[in-house]
């Protein structure tokens, strides 16, 4: 081998060893510093706000409606009321106004909210059934974790509205005492589901 491709060969193992050499400083250097960051021009505008309301849920208004769809709960207070016979149904507002529809009969005509979101709502008892739960099927619709799909019952009998606990996860209570059996619920005596308490009135 001539002294000229010797020297060569030697050349060519340096480049090869630097080049190795580059490669690994670079490689620490990456893990050691990271990768550059680019500033992105919309950057400069102020803070990225990310919005928090769940994909397909429009944004609470502060404001009653007055046509809502049958049985979907209120998004703010979570009880919706279930109009009878298909009509618009009285939706709950955070001010307890109620969209209210003709009287019924019976002793007690109203039941009313005195406890929970929407305390102070009065609500017309204008059929001999009335239901209370999380189902959207139900006349009074309660959204809580306290409150089964079909929670209880009222029904008119004579005068008078006998209320049914429908084996509910929680309870129902009529003035504090658990609701075990069909029992008749005077007038001005609290009815407590979940967080929510409420009054049969004339």
């Amino acid at each position: 081998m001539s002294e000229l491709t010797l020297m060569i060969l030697r050349v060519g193992f340096l480049l090869v060893l630097w080049a190795f050499i580059f490669a690994i400083v670079y490689a620490l250097r990456s893990d050691l510093f990271g990768a550059p960051v680019r500033k992105l021009k919309g950057d400069s505008a102020g803070p990225h706000v990310q919005s928090l309301v769940p994909v397909g849920q429009a944004p609470v208004v502060a404001a009653p409606v007055a046509q809502a769809p049958q049985g979907s709960p209120d998004a703010l207070t979570g009880v919706a009321l279930t109009g009878a016979l298909g009509s618009a149904a009285p939706v709950i507002t955070p001010s307890g106004g109620a969209l209210p529809t003709a009287g019924g009969s019976g002793a007690a005509k109203n039941l009313v909210i005195t406890t929970g979101v929407a305390a102070g709502t009065s609500i017309p008892l204008d059929d001999g059934i009335f239901t209370i739960g999380r189902s959207s099927e139900s006349t009074l619709v309660i959204v809580d974790e306290y409150t089964s799909t079909y929670h209880a019952r009222l029904s008119l009998s004579g005068n008078q509205w006998i209320l049914t606990d429908l084996d509910s996860t929680n309870g129902t209570r009529l003035d504090g005492a658990r609701v075990t059996h069909p029992v008749p619920v005077p007038p001005y005596t609290p009815v407590t589901i979940g967080t929510t308490t409420f009054e049969l009135r004339p």
